[in-house]
């Protein structure tokens, strides 16, 4: 895969065109068949960070992206709130951990997906779409197809799509984890960079990857889930892995992680 040399003399970021809210859970209840999920959640997501979900297969990270969404489909209790509204229509962006590429589209035309199906593409929106594409090492691929990106590439891409959605929320669900270590650092990285100034909710399995990136980090656990030890990591990220006092952070949070599973 090509050298990553993103531009960091003028760096590119969402246009947020409206202030990124902060996101309210009050006595949020939500139930699977035979499982109850959360009931009587209380959770406080602040405006313009970006906030780390962590906890055991299973408890429920996931979900509490999709309730965020307003998916179709799922039904709770209690209110979610951005800022002083409760509508989720319009206000989110979600990027996956499949990058989900559409083959016969060219990689410009990739990051120009949602307003390709809106119908509002742009000579603005394409220069946005080319800005981004060079902010993340990919000048001169617009034109070509995914089929000759590397896992790496294709993921930049999905993230630069995501954020020509042009959302205040932006929702991660374990963009990286398929990543090899090196490429998923440099993706975090660039991910700092260009996510600045809207609200950011990242669900990964993680812990070293939530101490680079997150403002904070929440860890559920229990059944229904909770958020158990609410964590503000020191420093300016992405965070230095190889300082001590990192390496000590991360030992405390893995212990607790391995502790919520169980045996």
């Amino acid at each position: 895969m090509p050298g990553f040399r993103f531009r960091q003399t003028s760096p590119v970021t969402p246009d947020v065109t409206r202030p990124a809210p902060a996101i309210h859970f009050d006595n949020v209840g939500f139930s699977f068949p035979g499982k109850t999920v959360f009931s009587g959640l209380n959770l406080f997501v602040e405006s313009g960070l970006c906030t780390c979900i962590l906890g055991p297969s299973g408890c429920g990270k996931s979900t509490l992206l999709r309730l965020i969404s307003g998916s179709a489909g799922l039904t709770f209790t209690g209110t979610i709130r951005f800022g002083d509204n409760s509508r989720q229509q319009g206000r989110t962006a979600w990027m996956a951990q499949q990058d989900l590429l559409l083959p016969w589209m060219s990689i410009r035309d990739n990051v120009l997906l949602g307003d390709r199906l809106r119908g509002t593409v742009t000579v603005g929106k394409r220069s946005a779409a080319n800005r981004l594409l060079a902010a993340a090492g990919l000048e001169g691929w617009g034109e070509k197809l995914p089929g000759v990106l590397s896992g790496g590439m294709r993921q930049r891409v999905a993230l630069l799509r995501t954020l020509m959605e042009d959302r205040s929320v932006i929702l991660m669900d374990e963009p990286f984890s398929a990543l090899d270590a090196l490429t998923r650092i440099k993706l975090q990285n660039l991910t700092i960079q260009l996510i600045q100034g809207a609200t950011v909710l990242l669900v990964t399995h993680d812990p070293m990857e939530a101490l680079r990136v997150a403002d904070r980090i929440y860890v559920l656990s229990g059944q229904p889930a909770r958020p158990g030890a609410v964590i503000t990591p020191p420093g300016p990220r992405p965070r230095d892995v190889s300082d001590a006092a990192f390496a000590r952070l991360n030992a405390q949070l893995l212990d607790q992680l391995l502790g919520e599973d169980g045996p």
